[in-house]
């Protein structure tokens, strides 16, 4: 992904804050309250015109919501290398730090590769398929639920399933190199087309993913459990969820 946004989007390297388990910096690996760091230092001092991407690629998971602000009742949340001790980081949060300060003339495009991560930036509007084969926004606003917007800003989100759904590692997309198939779709539909539109984008993910289906295989310590549970009947959807309802067929991505 880094490389994508460099060399493909032009996002200059210093504007890339990258955390994973393999830096020897601690303030630079993926635990709870780094991440929660980095986050604010993304949004830091946005202002008109400014554009920004966040992407996580690795575990999610859900919990029962308590403030009646799910329509599914469940909080869908990103779990660091420390959840066990530090907890999750609930959508929430990621709400509160990521969406809300977004002023007028701001974008945000968030990237979200793991499981139950269908509403994982809590936006009010997901956009789903209707039975004509259309895409159609949803209001999943809450009545008297707190605000889930942005200031004015936009923030849109694609997802790597929906929010009952497990995402993938798998070989099956790039011969013996292990990835993520929502973050490898993404990149390899943006590469193919970078001025598609979001619908556009969205039909070529869920169609890459959906075309190697019976190829992909959970990978990690549980994996032959769950293979052998799953099987061929694995199903992910790439979702979109946004601040703010707009033309998925007209609208082109720009990152």
């Amino acid at each position: 992904m880094r490389y994508f946004l460099m060399e493909k989007m032009g996002f200059p390297s210093e504007s890339i804050l990258t955390l994973t388990e393999d830096e020897a910096n601690p303030y630079l690996i993926p635990t709870k309250r780094n991440i929660l760091s980095a986050m604010n230092w993304l949004v830091q001092g946005c202002k008109s015109g400014d554009s920004f991407v966040f992407h996580f690629s690795g575990h999610g998971s859900r919990q029962r919501n308590i403030d009646m602000d799910e329509i599914d009742g469940y909080d869908e949340c990103l779990c660091p290398v420390d959840f066990e001790v530090a907890g999750k980081i609930v959508d929430d949060d990621i709400n509160a730090i990521l969406v809300r300060p977004l002023p007028h003339g701001t974008k945000l495009h968030a990237i979200i590769d793991t499981c139950y991560s269908g509403t994982m930036l809590d936006l009010p509007f997901l956009c789903q398929m209707s039975r004509e084969g259309c895409y159609t926004w949803e209001d999943h606003r809450r009545p008297l639920a707190a605000y889930k917007g942005s200031s004015g800003g936009i923030a849109i989100s694609f997802s790597a399933c929906d929010d009952h759904q497990i995402a993938v590692d798998t070989t099956a997309l790039s011969g013996n190199v292990v990835t993520g198939a929502m973050t490898y779709s993404f990149i390899q539909a943006m590469e193919r087309d970078p001025g598609c539109t979001y619908g556009c984008l969205l039909n070529t993910m869920r169609n890459c993913i959906n075309d190697t289906r019976t190829g992909l295989r959970l990978n990690g310590p549980i994996a032959a459990f769950l293979n052998r549970i799953i099987g061929a009947e694995l199903s992910q959807e790439p979702q979109l969820t946004s601040s703010a309802m707009f033309d998925v067929y007209t609208s082109r991505i720009a990152l």
